[in-house]
């Protein structure tokens, strides 16, 4: 187990205990306790719990995990969705992406297909996101020309929402959306666990000649707080081949399906 599944386990421990004794989660996660210690001050630095003298108890925030702690979480599967959906775009399209690790791996799929040239006259494809860690990752890719909505920035996800993101995606067509969603049901359609982050992704939703929806296996079947849109408006589910019970549900309701 490396760091960040540490430190993945550590939050994920903490979101259903609240409280942490640095001997037992040690022997739990078979570390030294040393090391959970360190583990526990580097998360404390970063407000995302409050150390006590025998390990930790939850912080305040709220306790999604944050998106670079989990991105280790099914990376392989998430890697394999990615190179499927970047297969889909062709040269000169516009392409909107929203937030999450999921559809990060999109991002970096399109910015490195080997059959583009690293080097090109103008952008090969425009790539519309409210997601801040997408846009500056791409910025600096002179084949991809980037379009970053306004917003507020969620600290969790680092997508921006509210109003003044919306302002912009009113005025944008999209070839093709890819939602990362928490939750994808045959029956409910796609959500999310944040109100803000699913209006905003359900309007990229609508916004697209073709909704792509890319989730892992553990992903499907699952129900989320707010519905981003229902499984009628999803032309393309991209997964792995986890979970195939629900994937012949999506089937029979008319979803076309990519396993990758």
């Amino acid at each position: 187990m490396n760091r960040y599944e540490r430190h993945s386990a550590l939050l994920k421990l903490l979101a259903e205990r609240r409280q942490l004794e640095v001997e037992s989660v040690a022997e739990e996660l078979d570390v030294s306790p040393a090391t959970i210690r360190r583990d526990l001050d580097h998360l404390a630095e970063q407000q995302l719990l409050t150390r006590t003298r025998g390990g930790a108890v939850a912080h305040t925030v709220s306790y999604d995990l944050p998106l670079r702690y989990k991105s280790v979480r099914q990376s392989s599967e998430k890697e394999r969705i990615a190179r499927a959906a970047a297969a889909m775009v062709r040269r000169g399209m516009v392409v909107g992406l929203n937030g999450g690790t999921t559809a990060t791996e999109v991002a970096r799929a399109l910015a490195t297909r080997p059959d583009w040239p690293e080097k090109a006259d103008e952008p090969l494809l425009t790539i519309v996101t409210n997601a801040l860690n997408i846009a500056n990752e791409l910025a600096v890719r002179p084949q991809v020309k980037v379009v970053a909505t306004g917003g507020v920035a969620m600290p969790l996800s680092f997508e921006l929402v509210g109003p003044l993101a919306g302002l912009i995606l009113r005025e944008v067509s999209l070839d093709i959306a890819f939602l990362g969603v928490d939750a994808v049901d045959a029956e409910n359609g796609a959500s999310a666990h944040n109100e803000h982050e699913a209006n905003i992704n359900a309007l990229l939703a609508a916004r697209a000649r073709r909704l792509v929806v890319v989730a892992d296996s553990s992903k499907l079947g699952g129900h989320a707080f707010t519905r981003i849109c229902e499984t009628s408006a999803i032309d393309t589910l991209i997964t792995d081949s986890g979970a195939p019970d629900e994937v012949r549900k999506f089937e029979e309701r008319g979803v076309t399906v990519v396993q990758a």
